[in-house]
């Protein structure tokens, strides 16, 4: 039976509507974030399978190939990502998507760093590809406790600079808190594309 709680009504509190707006306000203040076209990024968020401290709490998902390539040989065959479009008509070029309950529950100061490692994958060419590092961990450099210290960096220098507390109040409060608060959590919801065969 589906929990009532994640139901869209126009009461509840719109998760990545206030997600997108948070991401958008890092990115017009950090300039390490400067290429990021935010209207071609999907935010989505999928229901988490447990409550437990340890899982996913949040990931980005490319929509290209290495180098913004749309298709991609493997053995033999070319394949391609299914496209992801809006309302509008604009191709999405990633998705980023946050599990709840789990992400609602980390801590305030977490919950940004978390967003932050996640935009920071974003390829600085936006292509659709990822930022990758040198190396055989390209995706998060050799340390990951390293690459996350970073984020915690950038999420000081974004909070300094804050001028609207109102903007993440939200994330002062974990998932039964803003149940308590807003009845229900709505928000986009989308399936993860596939790669799949070009006919």
């Amino acid at each position: 039976m589906a929990d009532e709680r994640f139901t869209r009504v126009d009461s509840a509190l719109d998760l990545t509507t206030r997600v997108r707006v948070v991401c958008a306000d890092m990115i017009s203040r950090l300039p390490e974030l400067s290429h990021i076209d935010l209207p071609r990024v999907a935010i989505s968020f999928s229901r988490a399978r447990s409550r437990g401290r340890f899982g996913l709490y949040a990931s980005l998902t490319p929509l290209r190939f290495a180098g913004g390539e749309r298709t991609q040989q493997r053995r033999g065959r070319t394949f391609t990502v299914q496209r992801v479009v809006d309302a509008s008509g604009c191709e999405m070029l990633y998705i980023l998507r946050l599990c709840v309950p789990r992400f609602l529950d980390l801590p305030f100061h977490e919950k940004l760093v978390t967003i932050l490692h996640e935009l920071w994958h974003i390829g600085p060419a936006f292509d659709g590809d990822i930022r990758r590092h040198a190396g055989r961990c390209f995706a998060h450099t050799h340390s990951q406790r390293q690459y996350d210290a970073e984020m915690a960096k950038l999420a000081d220098r974004w909070l300094a600079e804050l001028s609207d507390e109102s903007l993440v109040a939200f994330l002062r409060l974990d998932f039964e808190a803003l149940i308590r608060q807003h009845g229900r959590i709505i928000g986009t919801k989308l399936p993860r594309p596939k790669i799949v065969p070009v006919d």
